[in-house]
């Protein structure tokens, strides 16, 4: 699946300019022309990566990511700011405010393209040989374990791939078809029910450490007619 990327940006031709050029390398993009919208956009789907103007109508965009990095859902989305804003000093508190990287206005758009490139590459990276945390379950990849509420969970190697895959793009929706191809690979021919069988087996894995709760919560949201995705709000 092709990186999707989130363009925050108020003026219409660099807006539709960068639309154009990053979909041209093969990225998905959505477009937000006002700072009161974005939450809108990122509970509809998380990015990969963000472009983000500081002046826009609305929630600045320093404030938008400030908030980004507050929340466990959003905080480990790779920011790019992109602004006419280029004083020292404003760089600086760019940075603190959590953006991953800073463009000053106006820049050259083979040079934006590449950052866009080298950050998505450092985030796989970075997301291969952390341990992940949402809510009260643990993902620890170089160890291949998985904890829920201080209880280790046993789980077979799809699953676990089929978890990974999910708490690292959690609040995003999958069709079995998307999973398929990407948790068990492009040359895998299995039905799409397969998929159904395995989520299957990971929520009643998962359930096992809370059963004795009054409300236990699923971590995996099912979206009727679209797919799975791992809840980013629980």
């Amino acid at each position: 699946m092709n990186a999707s990327i989130l363009i925050v940006e108020d003026e219409d031709a660099l807006g539709t300019l960068l639309t154009y050029n990053l979909e041209n390398e093969g990225y998905e993009t959505r477009l937000c022309a006002h700072g009161d919208d974005v939450s809108l956009y990122i509970n509809e789907q998380i990015p990969d990566l963000i472009l983000l103007d500081w002046m826009l109508p609305g929630v600045s965009g320093i404030d938008i990511c400030k908030s980004l990095r507050m929340k466990d859902s959003t905080r480990n989305i790779p920011i790019i700011m992109a602004t006419a804003r280029g004083a020292d000093e404003e760089k600086l508190r760019g940075f603190e405010m959590g953006a991953d990287d800073y463009m000053v206005k106006p820049f050259a758009m083979k040079e934006l393209l590449a950052r866009v490139k080298a950050l998505l590459k450092r985030t796989v990276r970075s997301q291969m040989s952390d341990v992940l945390t949402i809510g009260d379950i643990t993902l620890d990849m170089g160890k291949q374990r998985v904890i829920r509420n201080e209880v280790e969970i046993n789980l077979g190697p799809t699953e676990f791939k089929l978890l990974q895959y999910l708490m690292q793009r959690a609040g995003r929706v999958f069709s079995r078809e998307q999973l398929l191809d990407n948790v068990w690979g492009h040359d895998v021919y299995v039905d799409e029910r397969t998929v159904d069988v395995h989520i299957g087996r990971l929520r009643k894995a998962l359930s096992n450490p809370i059963k004795a709760s009054v409300n236990p919560i699923d971590p995996i949201r099912t979206v009727r007619g679209a797919g799975y995705s791992f809840n980013d709000k629980f």
